[in-house]
């Protein structure tokens, strides 16, 4: 019994120290420092929450950039890939399917890869600068507009490498998809606006 109560008090205080004051401190030092990411990074159109600048979501709208395809449906509640290794059939056959979908609209054009594989995380917001200018004729037919103006969207968009040495350049969906929105108007279909994931 000379044991036993110690050991209580101190799995209490502990449980206390790194379960609910750590968490509350570092929660608070975030939201001090950082706000915005903090909050995750959302952005907002008039107010309403339309996505994440660091969580990809589904587009299916012709007239949008589209982003990597997602194993998990662009779930934000979980994340992960599909875990089929470089010789599974079904990864070859959904790779095949995705590029002759993607091929319909740029016949005799090499489809690249981030458009027909999926992220390690199913939540990627982000695609090539070859991934985004592919898209850019599909986009311009759908929205009725130049290809050289959706083109210059895409191209003010493109990120360069992290500190000019870190990853490669890469292109935000959602706010390509924004910027061609604020450009053009939404592009013409019943679900055409950008909504909340």
């Amino acid at each position: 019994m000379t044991t036993l109560r110690p050991a209580v008090v101190f799995v209490a205080a502990f449980t206390l120290v790194t379960g609910v004051v750590y968490p509350l401190v570092v929660t608070a030092v975030a939201h001090l420092a950082w706000p915005d990411q903090a909050t995750g990074s959302l952005v907002r159109v008039d107010g309403r929450v339309v996505g994440s600048r660091l969580i990809g979501q589904r587009f299916t709208n012709p007239g949008y950039l589209w982003g990597r395809p997602s194993a998990i449906d662009h779930d934000a509640r979980t994340s992960g890939g599909t875990n089929l290794g470089p010789t599974s059939a079904a990864l070859s056959s959904a790779i095949r399917t995705r590029a002759s979908r993607l091929a319909i609209d740029a016949p005799g054009r090499p489809v690249p890869v981030d458009l027909v594989t999926s992220s390690a995380s199913g939540l990627d917001p982000e695609i090539s600068p070859a991934g985004a200018r592919f898209q850019i004729e599909r986009i311009a037919r759908a929205r009725g507009v130049d290809a050289g103006a959706v083109a210059a969207v895409v191209e003010r968009a493109i990120a360069p490498r992290t500190l000019g040495v870190l990853g490669a350049p890469r292109v935000n969906v959602l706010a390509v998809n924004l910027a061609l929105d604020r450009r053009f108007g939404p592009p013409p279909s019943a679900h055409a606006t950008l909504t909340a994931p």
